[in-house]
């Protein structure tokens, strides 16, 4: 997607370790704008897969995701990091590493809002390793979901998390792919969609 791969060039930084920073218009500061935009393709793509849930993790993933649910007429749901009071259902769990963060987190959904009737998109702001993903196809299994596909806005290519969703059987739909991200340059390949 140009619109997010010259935003990228423009205002994105990398801090090394294969990290991208971009805070002024994904993961802190959003732009309503380009999120917009970026959950108008997810919804073009996943148009004929009959999705009736997007599924995020708070807090980066929310935006796009909550923009594809309204392109695609369904409800959204993002997997909560830390329980609430209000949070007294039945839960669906399960354990996530943050490369980022360097920390694992329980994320948890309310077992009402996904059953077998559901056909997932997962979205997501970075693909890294994938174990996000992995822990929200853990959660839509543990509802008998079915998860159609993953959207991802910034996919770190130079990082298995693609092939191990590949390897599940789930389709990976990237709207901005990175090479690499050596001498602190952004190197592009070729995004999904």
């Amino acid at each position: 997607m140009k619109e997010l791969t010259e935003r990228i060039k423009k205002n994105g930084r990398v801090l090394g370790d294969g990290v991208l920073k971009v805070d002024e218009f994904v993961t802190h500061q959003v732009d309503p704008i380009l999120m917009e935009a970026t959950g108008k393709r997810f919804a073009e793509v996943f148009a004929d897969q009959k999705i009736t849930k997007v599924v995020t993790i708070e807090a980066s993933g929310i935006a796009p995701a909550v923009y594809a649910a309204q392109a695609l007429g369904v409800p959204m749901i993002f997997a909560r990091k830390s329980k609430s009071l209000t949070m007294d259902e039945e839960l669906l769990t399960s354990s996530v590493y943050s490369f980022t963060k360097q920390l694992t987190s329980t994320i948890s959904i309310s077992r009402k809002f996904l059953s077998s009737e559901d056909r997932v998109l997962l979205i997501d702001d970075f693909l890294a390793n994938g174990q996000a993903a992995k822990g929200l196809i853990e959660l839509c299994r543990q509802a008998g979901a079915e998860v159609a596909g993953i959207g991802i806005l910034i996919e770190k290519s130079f990082q298995d998390g693609r092939q191990l969703l590949e390897d599940m059987g789930i389709p990976v739909v990237s709207l901005a792919r990175i090479a690499s991200l050596d001498d602190g340059k952004v190197a592009f390949l070729e995004e999904d969609a």
